[in-house]
């Protein structure tokens, strides 16, 4: 691969990060759009790229704007009103912003009535701090807004920005890593700039040996939690381009309903490129004894401390990157086993072995719908 095909066409796990960003966007914009509170949506892309490459291949502006295009005419046919969604694009080099601009009219994916388009040609820091002044306005006017960020170079970024980012306003966070360089880089003489980074979010620096590149990004993802405090969610979609090659998108939100759909958009990407959801039970195959199932160990420890709510396991199931009906698949088999009992508030058992309460409806208003015990 030259220098020239990375600069003018899109790679495949550049494909696969845009495809994760398109199907987020799809989910993340219908419920916005349609939560009855929400004004206004803002999205911004702070690296934005020249958006269409040599090879044919889209970027993240054109994945986003045509996500924008899709939902808003949805919702016309349907006679739904909508709020307005903003877009605005920045990236320093002028040419890829003018490019930008030329391909989102030639593919006809902007409308004025959709919301307002804007381009930029500012350094990030620049944006970054517009940023801070801008999200605590949106939230008063019940605004939200999704800034996606893409850097060139890992230099740009502090795990504090991303804190501040999140505690200005409603706003979600997807952040783009060379972590595959970065791991290289922190395994054999590392630059100051990423060891500025890193240790923002791992106090303990000079000491940490994560191992492989997997260990590493799942100990980012912890430090960027640690860091961030329980108020807030993080997850990571991992884009392994070849066997020694791995990039990861981490992203950052304060509401467990936008993580939830995250995760849904994560795993149905996951399930397609064959890193998806494999639960067997109690179904023993040639590599069983060498084989466990990550969630249900998990979940094993987490209940053994003691009972647990309905609000809480739900809540635990996404902070360890899985979905609610990932935790039914455990429990129904546990529960056919005679492994678990679930109960109601009241002490009765919930017959319906199908029935665990697990997700937003019950988290937001019956927390404390049923109880889940290990025999």
């Amino acid at each position: 691969m030259t220098k020239k095909d990375v600069k003018t066409n899109l790679l495949n796990h550049s494909e696969a990060k845009v495809r994760l960003l398109g199907e987020y966007l799809k989910k993340y914009l219908n419920i916005i759009c349609n939560d009855g509170y929400t004004k206004r949506i803002k999205i911004y892309d702070l690296f934005c790229g020249e958006g269409l490459y040599e090879n044919g291949g889209e970027g993240s502006p054109l994945v986003t704007m045509r996500q924008v295009k899709d939902i808003h005419f949805l919702n016309v046919a349907k006679f739904s009103s909508i709020p307005k969604i903003d877009c605005h694009f920045n990236d320093i080099e002028e040419r890829k912003v003018k490019k930008v601009e030329q391909s989102l009219k030639d593919k006809s994916l902007y409308y004025p009535e959709i919301g307002d388009l804007q381009f930029s040609t500012e350094d990030y820091q620049v944006q970054y701090e517009n940023l801070l002044a801008q999200l605590p306005k949106l939230k008063k006017l019940n605004q939200k807004a999704f800034i996606f960020i893409d850097p060139y170079e890992y230099k740009h970024i502090k795990a504090s920005q991303i804190k501040n980012l999140m505690s200005k306003g409603n706003s979600e966070v997807l952040l783009w890593l060379p972590t595959q360089f970065m791991y290289r880089f922190a395994s054999n003489g590392t630059p100051e700039a990423l060891k500025d980074f890193i240790t923002e979010i791992i106090p303990n620096f000079n000491e940490w040996r994560p191992g492989n590149v997997w260990n590493f990004i799942s100990e980012l993802k912890q430090g960027f939690q640690n860091f961030l405090g329980s108020s807030f969610f993080v997850d990571t979609f991992t884009i392994q381009k070849d066997t020694n090659t791995v990039f990861c998108l981490f992203f950052f939100t304060s509401h467990i309903k936008g993580f939830e759909k995250m995760l849904e958009a994560k795993w149905e990407i996951d399930t397609e490129y064959g890193k998806g959801w494999d639960y067997a039970g109690n179904t023993l195959s040639l590599f069983h004894e060498y084989k466990t199932n990550p969630l249900e160990t998990k979940l094993k420890e987490y209940l053994k401390e003691k009972k647990r709510y309905n609000g809480e396991v739900y809540e635990f199931t996404l902070r360890q990157g899985f979905l609610p009906k990932h935790t039914n698949e455990i429990f129904y088999n546990w529960r056919n086993d005679g492994k678990l009992s679930v109960t109601k508030s009241d002490g009765t058992e919930v017959k319906n072995k199908k029935h665990t309460y697990l997700g937003y409806k019950y988290y937001r208003v019956e927390f404390q719908k049923a109880q889940f015990k290990l025999k």
